[in-house]
């Protein structure tokens, strides 16, 4: 049986474990902090305030300087994040095979627009300008995995398979 993550947006103080347990995995390596936010966010789906706080005081690194590194990688979210993160390609080929239409019913199946996550914390729906498979426009990316020719018709199938 596979351990439940916290849901997102929900960082507890007993949850900090996992902070230090990510803090002292990589203890001693040099470029040690990218993969510690990684850990990080893999466990809450973004990056608390709290959490950032801890590696702080527990690596001597500054927070600006964790705070540079976490808002310069688009990988890493201050902001609760959805356990599934949903990205729609809006680049030129996508565009004009109709990837509009298809972000408008995935905005209204999960009921967000674009930059947001649902209130369950399960989607976060984001829109990018290209992931460089245009023969296979629109796409639709859902937790690294790809879904090529979508059309608004294919959307509740592929979104019901995250449910």
């Amino acid at each position: 049986m596979s351990e439940k993550k916290p849901r997102a947006g929900q960082a507890k103080s007993k949850d900090m474990a996992d902070v230090s347990a990510a803090v002292n995995k990589y203890k001693g390596e040099l470029g040690q902090l990218i993969p510690i936010l990684q850990d990080i966010q893999a466990k809450f789906y973004y990056l608390p305030k709290e959490a950032l706080i801890q590696v702080s005081e527990a690596t001597d690194i500054p927070l600006s300087r964790i705070y540079s590194v976490a808002t310069f990688f688009k990988a890493f979210s201050l902001e609760p994040r959805g356990r599934h993160m949903v990205s729609v390609c809006l680049g030129t080929a996508c565009h004009v095979r109709g990837a509009p239409k298809v972000l408008e019913q995935i905005e209204r199946n999960l009921k967000i627009s674009r930059g947001e996550t649902t209130s369950d914390f399960k989607f976060t729906l984001e829109t990018v300008n290209c992931m460089g498979c245009c023969a296979l426009g629109p796409v639709v990316r859902i937790d690294g995995k790809y879904f090529g020719e979508i059309n608004a018709g294919k959307v509740d199938s592929i979104l019901n398979k995250y449910e």
